[in-house]
């Protein structure tokens, strides 16, 4: 199938010189003869050869100046929480807001629980995490200071004022 077509040996390739943009990219097809010969055979069986090869004249990389002022660049990966370990504290909220909804808190407290059910759904997963922090404070306040109020009023039910 390939007559008339004479193999070169190639020279033994050493680490090829450049930067690494400049070795990744595939060399630049050159346009062939309408005629194949098999000098130009040669030629299109060599087109896809590394830069060290003998038959394509040695280019300087473009990027050496840039080398040497480009700093390292660093990747910075982030690392966010699944957004199932997110906790809104719906069903605390409503309680909250049910049945001890001391100045409003429990209202306050459920209205962050649903920002944080919206922002999970649109991936906001920091705007999420500092919601349910804001969720879960107004949640422990209203129920705390609810609390307070409620063992308050048994205590004066059990000992009223006209006792002291």
């Amino acid at each position: 199938p390939f007559e008339g077509v004479a193999w070169t040996p190639r020279p033994p390739q050493g680490a090829p010189q450049g930067c690494f943009a400049c070795i990744a990219k595939p060399p630049a097809l050159r346009q062939a003869s309408p005629v194949l010969s098999p000098s130009s055979a040669v030629y299109l069986m060599e087109s896809k050869s590394c830069k060290g090869d003998s038959l394509r004249p040695a280019v300087p990389c473009k990027h050496s100046v840039e080398k040497k002022t480009m700093t390292n660049p660093t990747t910075v990966i982030e690392i966010y929480p699944d957004t199932t370990e997110v906790n809104d504290y719906y069903l605390w909220s409503i309680f909250n807001f049910v049945y001890l909804n001391f100045c409003c808190l429990g209202f306050i407290a459920l209205a962050y629980s649903l920002k944080v059910r919206d922002k999970k759904l649109l991936n906001d997963l920091n705007g999420a995490v500092e919601d349910a922090k804001t969720a879960r404070l107004f949640n422990i306040t209203s129920s705390a200071l609810a609390t307070f109020c409620i063992i308050l009023i048994f205590i004066f039910l059990r000992y009223p004022l006209t006792d002291y």
